[in-house]
């Protein structure tokens, strides 16, 4: 009692979160890996070529509910010259933050747990290094400061909105309004308690 059972898996292990009376393998949610890479590729396009790449996501609501996801930025995301979060955003440094906003957004109202690295909720320049530390002197700067406050409040939004959290596993929760505006580069959608 009291524990979180979480899998990374990337496989497509089928009933990696239902019950192990039933077959499956019994943990609480299973890393979407899925969504992590799709999102992270349409993230790192520049916004003018977005709309050829929109597919990548939308693509994960035709799964979404076949385990219970945990969607993750974890640290194998920012480590191994692939760069911090920040840093695999286009753009100059007002874009790539107003990218990553738009990423952290997005990441909170879509279906599934939330799982953020540390550094990465205030845009930690620099990849993890085990023998590092976190370089907390950039929350003096107004954009990192802002991040972390973004961050925060998302993690409020989520908490205090049952429509975000409470079926967050059921198709009941989740409604598309427009998926296809691509051109726009928009998506919208209605999350239901």
């Amino acid at each position: 009692p009291g524990t979180l059972v979480i899998a990374e898996e990337s496989t497509s292990w089928p009933q990696v979160t239902r019950p192990t009376y039933i077959g499956g393998l019994g943990f609480d949610v299973k890393w979407n890996m899925g969504w992590m890479n799709d999102t992270l590729r349409y993230m790192g396009q520049e916004p003018i070529y977005r709309q050829y790449h929109h597919d990548l996501l939308t693509f994960s609501m035709l799964y979404a509910f076949s385990e219970n996801f945990m969607l993750p930025f974890s640290h194998d995301e920012v480590v191994h010259g692939k760069g911090s979060m920040i840093n695999r955003m286009p753009g100059d440094e007002w874009q790539r933050f107003a990218n990553l906003r738009l990423l952290y957004t997005y990441m909170f109202t879509h279906p599934g747990k939330k799982l953020l690295f540390m550094g990465t909720e205030f845009g930690q320049g620099l990849e993890w290094n085990s023998a590092g530390v976190l370089d907390w002197y950039i929350l003096e700067y107004p954009l990192h400061a802002g991040m972390q406050t973004l961050v925060k409040d998302l993690n409020h939004l989520y908490r205090g909105s049952s429509a975000l959290h409470g079926n967050e596993f059921e198709w009941q929760g989740f409604e598309w309004i427009d998926c296809h505006d691509s051109q726009q580069s928009i998506l919208s959608f209605v999350r239901k308690a």
